[in-house]
């Protein structure tokens, strides 16, 4: 059975209801082109952050449970949509990701890797855990996650047939190239999103900010990629929506038939990269 699956590149932020509106848009055209799983970017309610110097203000923040999440899910309706906010728990807040539809939340997670000073703003997740939905068995990461391979390792051992990777990936920081296309950490986002894919045999759908926000720069760049490392759809480094097509069951077993990665592990010899 094939699977229409999307991610998104577009620029969110503070003005919460002008993002629902964006979100309910998007939602809106998925469904018209027959999308059934629909990746929004890191900070799709509320925004990410203007810098990352740790001088910034974090975004508006609220709980998993509460009515924004409520109001995501009510727009998903048959579809499975992934988004990134604030979360706000116990006093503290945290980078985090959700997947809902109509039914409500199907999944969770927090960001664990911090880049920069993003530990100014955000506390730190300390899981990565797969879950069930309508579409196959998924696993969230969020922007810097991406750099870990033992995350999407963890996740695909998890069985999480599709990891869905949302990011406010900027361009460099240092010596930016005027030409986004050939930025430098355009180029490691890309790489990174092929080869968490490849040596993991599953579909990675990678969403991403665009356009400006503050001091950063977003590379945009939403993809989905196979479980060969191949790039079925990308939407380059402007906004947009980057669709593709696959029988994601027939995918991986073709994929893992010859050569499988999680197959062949030796596990046994990796004790230092698991400390």
């Amino acid at each position: 059975m094939t699977l229409r699956m999307a991610a998104v590149a577009a620029n969110f932020d503070r003005d919460l209801d002008g993002d629902f509106a964006r979100v309910a848009v998007l939602i809106e055209q998925a469904r018209e082109a027959g999308v059934k799983l629909l990746a929004l970017p890191e900070g799709a309610l509320g925004g990410y952050l203007l810098s990352l110097d740790g001088t910034a203000e974090p975004p508006p923040a609220f709980g998993v449970d509460g009515p924004e999440i409520k109001r995501l899910a009510r727009l998903a309706g048959d579809l499975v949509v992934t988004a990134g906010y604030a979360e706000a728990e116990n006093g503290l807040i945290y980078n985090s990701a959700v997947c809902v539809t109509g039914d409500g939340v199907l999944g969770h997670h927090r960001k664990v890797h911090q880049p920069l000073r993003e530990d100014e703003h955000y506390a730190a997740g300390d899981r990565f855990e797969a879950f069930d939905t309508p579409v196959g068995r998924l696993g969230l990461m969020i922007c810097y996650d991406k750099a870990f391979p033992e995350a999407a390792r963890t996740l695909a051992l998890d069985g999480a047939q599709i990891i869905v990777c949302m990011s406010a990936w900027p361009g460099a920081r240092t010596n930016p190239d005027p030409d986004l296309a050939k930025d430098r950490w355009k180029r490691r986002f890309d790489l990174f999103d092929r080869a968490r894919a490849l040596e993991n045999q599953v579909v990675w759908l990678s969403s991403n900010q665009s356009g400006t926000f503050g001091s950063l720069r977003f590379v945009a760049s939403a993809k989905v990629v196979d479980p060969g490392g191949e790039i079925l759809a990308d939407t380059g480094v402007t906004e947009g929506m980057a669709i593709a097509e696959l029988d994601v069951e027939l995918a991986l077993e073709l994929a893992r038939r010859s050569m499988g990665h999680l197959r062949d592990r030796r596990p046994e010899t990796y004790e230092l990269a698991w400390v």
